[in-house]
């Protein structure tokens, strides 16, 4: 799992039918970000743009409810200026915390997390445990093989996984939420349309609106690495998604990576992305595994924190 990495925490609120989940930072850590699919639900991510002025992330949220659920980033706002956590200003220490969701509004009855369930989150968080997997936080109303029509679609979840190279250190959190099916380094589906053979690929009249599936990526490593280079690194993440999906990326998915790197040690950057891919695809298929082993969960955290 993503924390694996010393000094990253993560934490769920889970909900019914829909969840948050953050992850935070040690003070100092770079971000970046890339965007790939077609209708993705975000917020900050311009700024993790490599020639943006703000090099540092405090947080990355994760969530259900489609675009409302980016509401759950204010909460974590709250909890780090609570304790004085961002980037320096004249008025204040200001929290940077990017934000992206998943489309989980049929599966949850149109349940949106908000400001408290995203603080909840954060105190989950805090404390530092091993966050759990599958059908939890933001994974919660996931689902996936939706390219061969809704009906047909199968539970998703999160999923982490992890990497060790020496004193390098990579980790992964996916919330696949994917318009394609899971696949195996062998090809082989591991979750995905139960569609019988006659039904082709994005059959028409389209049951699905332009938003309603993405797979969701935080990757982090205890590398130090310049801004740029964790944009080089949500890349390879996404090259771990392409492995795993089959399709990915499509016109209808939201596909994001967030990079985070604490810069403790020194790596080799070529050597580090082929971690990465290999991680993220590892989280992704690790995301149904759990799911189909997990139960549905109710709330972990109290939304009043």
């Amino acid at each position: 799992m993503i924390t694996a990495v010393p000094g990253v925490r993560a934490g769920h609120w889970t909900g019914p039918g829909t969840g948050v989940t953050v992850v935070l930072a040690p003070t100092g850590t770079v971000g970046s970000a890339e965007v790939r699919g077609g209708a993705p639900a975000t917020r900050e991510t311009a700024l993790l743009h490599p020639g943006r002025l703000v090099q540092r992330v405090d947080a990355v949220v994760l969530s259900g409810g489609s675009a409302f659920g980016l509401a759950a980033a204010d909460g974590v706002m709250r909890f780090l200026a609570e304790r004085g956590q961002g980037v320096p200003t004249a008025a204040g220490p200001v929290p940077i915390v990017p934000a992206a969701a998943v489309f989980d509004l049929v599966e949850s009855g149109g349940a949106r997390p908000g400001p408290d369930e995203g603080y909840a989150a954060a105190v989950e968080a805090e404390r530092g445990d091993e966050p759990a997997s599958g059908r939890v936080g933001a994974g919660r109303g996931a689902t996936v093989g939706k390219w061969r029509g809704r009906p047909y679609r199968a539970p998703g979840g999160l999923g982490g996984a992890a990497h060790r190279d020496g004193d390098l250190v990579v980790g992964a959190l996916a919330v696949v939420n994917a318009m394609g099916d899971v696949v195996g380094a062998d090809g082989r589906v591991l979750a995905g349309s139960s569609a019988p053979e006659d039904v082709g690929p994005f059959p028409e009249p389209t049951p699905f609106g332009p938003a309603e599936a993405t797979t969701l990526v935080v990757v982090a490593t205890n590398a130090g690495l310049a801004k740029g280079e964790c944009h080089l690194a949500a890349q390879s993440a996404h090259h771990g998604l392409a492995r795993s999906l089959r399709p990915s990326h499509t016109r209808f998915d939201g596909d994001i990576a967030f990079a985070l790197a604490t810069g403790a040690v020194d790596a080799h950057l070529d050597r580090l992305r082929h971690h990465v891919t290999e991680v993220v695809a590892a989280a992704a298929r690790a995301a149904v595994a759990d799911a189909a082993t997990s139960g549905g969960g109710g709330s972990r955290g109290r939304p009043d924190g």
